[in-house]
């Protein structure tokens, strides 16, 4: 027995000397010292030994045990150091080589425009309401004195999600002014922004899917005045005190008087161009006083109070904001177009 585990000894040196992964480690570990290794299966055989060989044997054996538990030990030392060397090698960094800057984004032209006219809004005491995209026909259209047969609800117009015409992806968030009016008493300001969606031909001011403010004040003695007062000054606020705008006389089912209002050609500043199709003006917004109808289906007095609304084009107002010339330019994600903003 004693050749027997000088010559398990012997061979597990051997092994460790060659061993060159933790994983070879770990079965020979196993090999030699697991509950069915070389030396375990020895020292089972002590059963047939005399009893005065028994001890001599046993004590060797645990000796022989014992210097190759360290020696396991001290290799599993050297391959762990071994191999945090190596992957520190593999994963050194040269702070000599020059860096690589991080490209961090920004706000789209959209959202940026979007903020400050929210900005100038809410500046002048208004509040940021929201509302579904997905409408009910009632309130996009019946409900702001716009009644069956109008141009405005024809299917080459709007995009209908029911067969009876009932609910549709709404054409304006005018909704919301009712919404608002219906659980809200006056006096009132807000602002509705959000998408709309409307059968238009792509070109360079128009698409099917656009973004709209809507605005609404509803008070004792409103009139024209104010709003008039309160465009101009938003106009002012947002492209500078030299913005040029006009008021045309105009009509919409749900104000009267109505009016549309038009800011300068930012291209051609009022010469005619593609943009502006040659006539010197962009439209902006649509506007006017409430109609008494729909004050009066809100469950507002028409004889007590008055009010005004407006719609602007979220995407023209960005264009002349910063003096882009073709709406589509704000949808295609050109990195190269909105690394400028």
């Amino acid at each position: 027995m004693k050749e027997q585990l000088e010559k398990i000894r012997q061979k597990t040196l051997e092994a460790l000397a060659e061993a060159k992964e933790s994983a070879d480690l770990e079965a020979l570990r196993v090999k030699v010292l697991g509950k069915k290794g070389d030396l375990t299966a020895l020292l089972k055989q002590m059963g047939g030994l005399s009893p005065e060989e028994r001890p001599v044997m046993g004590q060797l054996a645990n000796s022989v045990r014992a210097a190759l538990e360290e020696k396991l030990t001290e290799k599993a030392v050297e391959l762990q150091a071994k191999a945090l060397d190596k992957q520190l090698q593999a994963e050194a960094v040269d702070v000599t080589i020059p860096g690589v800057a991080v490209k961090t984004g920004h706000k789209h032209p959209m959202n940026k425009a979007l903020d400050e006219v929210k900005d100038i809004f809410v500046g002048m005491g208004f509040t940021v309401v929201d509302g579904p995209e997905i409408e009910l026909s009632d309130y996009n259209f019946t409900k702001l004195n716009t009644e069956e047969g109008h141009p405005a609800r024809d299917r080459s117009d709007t995009f209908y999600l029911t067969d009876d015409d009932s609910v549709l992806l709404r054409t304006q968030t005018s909704p919301m002014q009712i919404r608002v009016m219906e659980k809200t008493k006056p006096p009132i300001r807000i602002i509705a922004p959000g998408r709309v969606y409307r059968k238009d031909e792509v070109d360079a001011t128009h698409s099917p899917m656009f973004h709209q403010i809507e605005g609404l004040v509803v008070d004792k003695g409103v009139t024209m005045t104010d709003l008039k007062g309160a465009l101009e000054n938003f106009a002012k606020a947002l492209y500078g005190e030299d913005a040029v705008i006009r008021f045309r006389p105009h009509h919409f089912p749900f104000t009267e008087p109505s009016c549309e209002v038009d800011v300068q050609c930012f291209e051609c500043h009022g010469a005619g161009c593609r943009t502006c199709k040659g006539e010197g003006w962009i439209e902006l917004l649509g506007a006017g006083m409430v109609h008494p109808k729909v004050l009066a289906g809100c469950g507002i007095d028409p004889d007590v109070y008055s009010g005004f609304a407006f719609g602007i084009g979220l995407e023209r107002a960005a264009m002349r904001r910063y003096c882009i010339p073709d709406m589509r330019l704000v949808y295609e994600n050109d990195v190269r177009f909105l690394s400028q903003f």
